[in-house]
């Protein structure tokens, strides 16, 4: 006969050994999405998800665990804090047209080895436990929604921007998972306390946020700087302003946010300056330097290519500084159409705010005319 299992015993020793990892909570949850599917199927039929087709491609599987893994009756959710010191300083880089701003969770290492490192460390603690014949580690590496899974474990709501949010951590975490056929007790879901606030909303530069809980991906700068591979929407290329991988925005706005504390995972803390280079400095690194600067980084995926796209859209919109000006010169015969093209529109955006017409220039004429 089977030893006998203590499935409330054993829920409590997985959150304490969850700590004992470094995780700052864990939670467990049924496999009921389905209001989350009718969202994320209407969300899909909008064509909202823009080039993610991999959104789309796993049929029912990302909002049916017992799709993805069968035998799957419970899933353990974990976060993982990675906010890192001197955030105040975001808002300094941010205002600093020649200075380069990455979305903080992408300034140290990639997250996804160690989180996934520690998730196995757990599951195998909890199959010494109780011996499971289904049993499965994620972080990002299938089609999980794990924002609405770690909501139903209690790990926190899902904010206006998506995001979810805790009231001791704000967003600044990373989530993973466990699948188990351990029949766990669940925890209860927490309720939102997003209130009446849509700060959100208000400070997204290009107006993703279409309404509470609607985020258009085409519009967001995340997606335009990491995900989409082709040439980035002329239109929405201005408001993209320094942001070269990623953008904290809602991130940065958020009351919940004051409450986060500093990450005590020294892989998360910034690596080679990102958190405050030049943009001319980073559009100088050759292939060979890209590769090496952003070795076991979450940048490295997007190549090199994307990265000088990236940057060539933010010179654009930086003070035309002869050192600016140099430095896109310097690729405007780059062997990439993707490279060139964005350095062609840079120097044109720049030799048109350096004109009397310049759409800025009109708007500060028009102040001073209407100052008494």
């Amino acid at each position: 006969m089977g030893v006998s299992v203590d499935y409330s015993a054993l829920a409590l020793a997985i959150k304490t050994w969850a700590s004992e990892l470094g995780f700052q909570a864990a939670g467990i949850s049924d496999l009921d999405l389905s209001a989350d599917e009718a969202h994320l199927d209407a969300w899909l039929t909008a064509g909202q998800q823009g080039d993610m087709a991999y959104m789309a491609r796993h049929g029912r599987k990302r909002s049916r665990p017992e799709q993805l893994l069968p035998g799957t009756l419970r899933v353990i959710s974990v976060r993982m804090d990675y906010f890192p010191p001197g955030i105040a300083g975001a808002d300094k880089i941010l205002s600093d047209t020649c200075a380069a701003y990455v979305s903080r969770y992408a300034l140290g290492r990639d997250y996804h080895k160690l989180l996934r490192n520690r998730l196995k460390r757990l599951s195998q603690r909890i199959n010494e436990a109780a011996a499971s014949t289904t049993h499965r580690v994620f972080v990002d590496s299938a089609p999980v929604l794990e924002k609405a899974l770690a909501r139903n474990a209690g790990l926190g709501w899902v904010g206006k921007h998506t995001n979810l949010l805790s009231r001791d951590a704000g967003s600044w975490f990373f989530l993973g998972e466990i699948f188990t056929d351990l029949p766990l007790p669940v925890d209860q879901p927490l309720t939102s306390h997003c209130g009446s606030c849509q700060a959100c909303i208000d400070i997204c530069p290009t107006q993703a946020i279409l309404s509470p809980f609607e985020l258009d991906a085409r519009r967001c700068i995340s997606y335009l700087t990491i995900e989409l591979h082709g040439p980035i929407p002329a239109l929405l290329r201005p408001l993209i302003g320094n942001r070269i991988y990623g953008c904290d925005d809602c991130q940065l706005i958020c009351p919940w946010n004051r409450y986060a504390t500093p990450t005590p995972e020294a892989d998360f803390l910034p690596r080679h300056h990102l958190d405050g280079a030049q943009l001319s400095t980073l559009f100088a690194w050759s292939e060979e330097e890209f590769l090496k600067k952003t070795e076991g980084s979450p940048i490295r995926r997007i190549g090199h290519l994307r990265w000088l796209r990236n940057i060539a859209v933010a010179l654009g919109n930086a003070t035309p500084e002869p050192e600016i000006i140099a430095s896109l010169q310097s690729r405007a015969n780059h062997p990439s159409e993707l490279v060139r093209e964005h350095v062609a529109w840079a120097l044109r955006q720049i030799a048109l705010e350096a004109t009397p017409e310049s759409p800025i220039l009109r708007r500060l004429s028009r102040l001073r005319e209407a100052t008494p």
